[in-house]
């Protein structure tokens, strides 16, 4: 909140003398300013094959808490997939190198936008391996304090065999210099790690997440914990969900703050929404921007999915593949339809916003062999958190979708493919989020997304 101590002395009822009344405001109000003058910019570093999109509901969680929000800034790597052997060029992936140079000059970025000398880094898995990159390669100077959620950072395999050259391989050339030291911190800065006790798909000592069953990892459930950090373990909380579940938010805020923090987000009248569109490039998503991307927003019912008249928003993009702004209501549902060349029409119904973001990243969906002959295909997607069967409730169209594996959670998004017929409603549950979506069909080239926030 910003205050002009002119106006409220134009309001002055209490009919004190200005200067007195001038005093007194700044007396009140002295403190306020200095704890929002003290708060670090914070730059959030987003993992492997994502964008900034995943931070939109931390951002509004540290908004609801006073953060200003000017000082809370992200970061999209244009080809955020890591390569397959660090050392070796990849089409449209990166190196540890990559994503080195893209995050030195968005924290110089943000440094010069925000007249600070240091910044907060939060990453989010391969992001927290970035932040540890930049704080060994280009030095603490410029960083006050470094979390980091699920990084893997002892990697998700200590081997000699197997994924060689990879940078999640604990005797890659990435993580032996990183963890070379006793302290496994630079000094100057602070850390925090989170991890779970053993719902980490990338902290398990058997490699069955990495397609490598009854073969020992020789990485712990503790393998993203640091030597010189504050180490924390959020109980059965996914890889995801260190990043961005309402009890990762807390640990962060109050390990930047010294406070503890309201987990609710708290409404704006009118959410203000923009983003950009993206693709995947030879089937990897990349953060590039499209252009020439046709975008309608429609309000739809609830209960039915149904439009409730013409659309509320329409926009082609341009070069830097901006698709807004948008004046949204904070309850209501909506159906993005985007139309990318390429790409099948992609219907993508979102619970609702409850306030502004520029982050809402939209990307199309793909049509693959399977959904041949389907009358439809629904994808149930969470973007920040994955199914754990036993752990959560998810539903489509009334049953659990298929190809959820049983154990530890390791998938964010479930296909429901469903036989020819009419349009109608397809009601869609995550834990507390209910949406509806509509069944449009596969024959004339679309694909239908239902996206919570949870």
């Amino acid at each position: 909140m910003r205050y002009d101590i002119d106006t409220v002395l134009a309001g002055n009822q209490l009919k004190m003398p200005r200067i007195a009344l001038a005093i007194l405001i700044f007396v009140v109000l002295l403190p306020f300013q200095a704890v929002r003058a003290q708060q670090p910019p914070v730059l959030f570093v987003h993992g492997n094959g994502d964008c900034a999109a995943l931070w939109m509901t931390m951002l509004w969680r540290f908004e609801s808490n006073g953060y200003p929000r000017a000082r809370l800034h992200t970061i999209d790597f244009r080809n955020p997939t890591a390569r397959s052997d660090d050392g070796k060029p990849q089409p449209f992936r990166s190196s540890a190198a990559d994503q080195l140079a893209e995050l030195t000059a968005r924290i110089d970025e943000v440094l010069k936008v925000n007249r600070a000398s240091k910044l907060a880094l939060v990453g989010a898995a391969r992001g927290g391996l970035a932040i540890r990159n930049y704080l060994q390669s280009v030095g603490p100077a410029k960083v006050s304090h470094a979390i980091l959620a699920a990084a893997p950072n002892h990697g998700v395999i200590a081997s000699t065999t197997t994924l060689v050259g990879s940078e999640y391989n604990a005797n890659g050339p990435l993580l032996r210099r990183l963890n070379g030291s006793a302290s496994e911190t630079v000094p100057g800065v602070r850390y925090l790690t989170l991890r779970s006790d053993s719902n980490d798909k990338f902290a398990q000592p058997d490699g069955r997440y990495l397609g490598l069953p009854g073969i020992p990892t020789n990485v712990g459930f503790d393998g993203p914990a640091l030597a010189g950090a504050t180490n924390v373990v959020l109980p059965r909380l996914d890889h995801r969900e260190l990043a961005f579940h309402p009890q990762a938010f807390r640990e962060m805020y109050r390990f930047l703050t010294g406070k503890e923090p309201r987990l609710e987000i708290v409404p704006m009248r009118r959410p203000v929404l923009d983003g950009v569109v993206s693709g995947f490039a030879d089937g990897v998503p990349t953060n590039s921007p499209v252009g020439k991307a046709e975008l309608e927003i429609f309000e739809v019912s609830p209960a039915t999915g149904e439009r409730m008249g013409q659309a509320r928003y329409r926009r082609t993009t341009g070069p830097d593949g901006r698709w807004g702004p948008f004046h949204a209501s904070p309850n209501a549902y909506y159906e993005f339809v985007l139309a990318v060349p390429g790409y099948p029409v992609t219907h993508i119904y979102r619970s609702p916003f409850p306030r502004s973001s520029a982050v809402v990243h939209l990307r199309p969906g793909r049509i693959t062999e399977a959904d041949q002959g389907a009358g439809s295909v629904v994808i149930l997607s969470r973007p920040r958190g994955y199914f754990g069967h036993g752990r959560d409730i998810f539903l489509l169209d009334g049953i659990v979708p298929p190809g959820v594996p049983p154990g530890v959670p390791s998938v964010n998004t479930a296909t429901l493919r469903l036989p020819p017929g009419p349009l109608r409603p397809v009601r869609a549950v995550v834990n507390e989020e209910r949406l509806t979506v509509r069944n449009w069909p596969v024959a004339t080239g679309h694909v239908v997304i239902a996206e919570v926030n949870d």
